[in-house]
């Protein structure tokens, strides 16, 4: 997919828009704008590769930014101002000017007779299905204010979940930069000092470690350039090949499958379809659209599988709990605290218990890896150190044990 900025014209105001879209190509982009009841007049794409990363980067609204956003239209509504003169109020608060631009456009949108989960919809980069459709059974309940209130809270636990997650691999992070800023340092500015001392003894052998690293240097050395674009190389086509769907669900699969992580991935994973399915229920948005939402952001393709999987059970007359009981990407709580909400007419309830606990248990599973990682990591570093001392001071003692030798010969 592609991000387009336009610039189009509302037939019904007369105003021009400026906004974004995603597209597969020029043509699409162009249809999607028409059937959205407008004149393009301008479209470009932002660019592709590390233009469209930089794009990305300087037009972000962050989460944070969302959840201020839908507390302060939240209030403004519940207080019985009108949707527009709510939007507007929120625009003129907020600091983030892609937000503000977004904002903006929604109004656009309203005023020419858009609902607003409709002209939330245009923007799909920053409000996802769950947004969207959670304001959507606002507006037909005509309860907009708790929807939004309810996306709030639904937000805020997400990203405190993530923000966790971060910060127990920020410190491996900073040690892998230093180990290997340490290790080309080595090679490109010991090492070779030691090859020099050694040019005046043809006779010397050096050990295969220095042998190896040395080889390494000179390769840096002489070939950085080439060594760089290897580097962009593999790094390009590991990200192409991770937007692929075999890319995708391999990644995943480690996510869920690989020793010491499996174990806080899967109770993330549960925790973020709990909170999201409780979230929905409580709003009103039928179960099968629950499960189709929730597949949908739950950002993992095994899991969400086994939701589509689970839905086409559920059409079939099955219930939520049954479909997904034995499932290998479930654990064992999530369908029998379902059960226990289908009996009793409660799984918003249950599903908010289970989003509870799963939470909770991130939070310890994170504190046991943050635990574990330190010393891991100082054993890494212990190792790398040994093996850079040894091709350095092996052929030294080398060296001073043929001084040694041509002496006493000399003798």
């Amino acid at each position: 997919m592609i991000e387009y900025i336009y610039t189009a014209k509302n037939p019904k105001t007369g105003n021009n828009i400026k906004s974004r879209i995603q597209a597969e190509n020029d043509r699409d982009a162009y249809k999607a704008i028409k059937n959205q009841g407008l004149i393009p007049i301008d479209i470009k794409a932002t660019g592709s590769g590390i233009f469209s990363i930089f794009d990305s980067l300087t037009h972000r609204v962050s989460a944070k930014d969302k959840v201020l956003f839908s507390r302060q239209l939240s209030t403004l509504i519940d207080a019985g101002l009108p949707i527009i003169q709510s939007l507007s109020s929120v625009a003129n608060q907020t600091n983030n000017k892609e937000l503000k631009i977004i904002i903006g456009q929604i109004i656009t949108d309203v005023e020419g007779g858009s609902s607003f989960s409709k002209a939330l919809a245009n923007y799909p980069k920053v409000f996802n299905s769950i947004f969207i459709n959670l304001v959507a059974a606002g507006e037909t309940s005509g309860t907009i204010d708790k929807a939004l209130e309810r996306i709030a809270n639904q937000q805020e636990k997400e990203a405190e979940i993530i923000s966790k997650v971060r910060g127990a691999l920020i410190y491996p992070a900073i040690v892998m930069l230093v180990m290997i800023a340490v290790v080309v340092f080595m090679l490109v500015e010991v090492l070779p000092q030691v090859q020099i001392l050694y040019k005046g003894l043809p006779d010397a052998h050096l050990p295969f470690v220095t042998i190896a690293l040395l080889w390494i240097s000179n390769l840096v050395i002489k070939y950085w350039w080439a060594v760089l674009i290897a580097i962009a190389i593999f790094i390009f086509f590991t990200i192409r090949l991770m937007r692929t769907k075999k890319g995708l669900r391999f990644v995943d699969g480690l996510k869920i499958h690989t020793p010491q992580i499996k174990t806080l991935m899967m109770k993330l994973y549960m925790a973020r379809f709990s909170r999201m399915a409780s979230t929905l229920v409580s709003s009103g948005v039928p179960l099968l659209q629950v499960l189709d939402i929730c597949a949908k952001s739950v950002n993992n393709t095994l899991i969400a599988e086994s939701i589509n999987r689970a839905i086409t059970e559920v059409k079939g007359g099955k219930s939520l709990s049954q479909s997904l009981k034995g499932d290998p990407n479930f654990l064992e709580l999530v369908p029998n605290m379902l059960s226990i909400g289908e009996e009793s007419g409660t799984i918003e309830q249950m599903m908010a218990k289970t989003a509870d606990y799963y939470e909770k248990e991130v939070d310890t599973e994170i504190k046991n890896i943050s635990t574990i990682i330190e010393p891991a990591m100082m054993i890494i570093l212990g190792g790398v150190a040994l093996i850079i001392v040894a091709a350095i001071l092996l052929p030294i003692y080398g060296l001073a044990g043929n001084s040694s030798l041509t002496g006493s010969q000399g003798l």
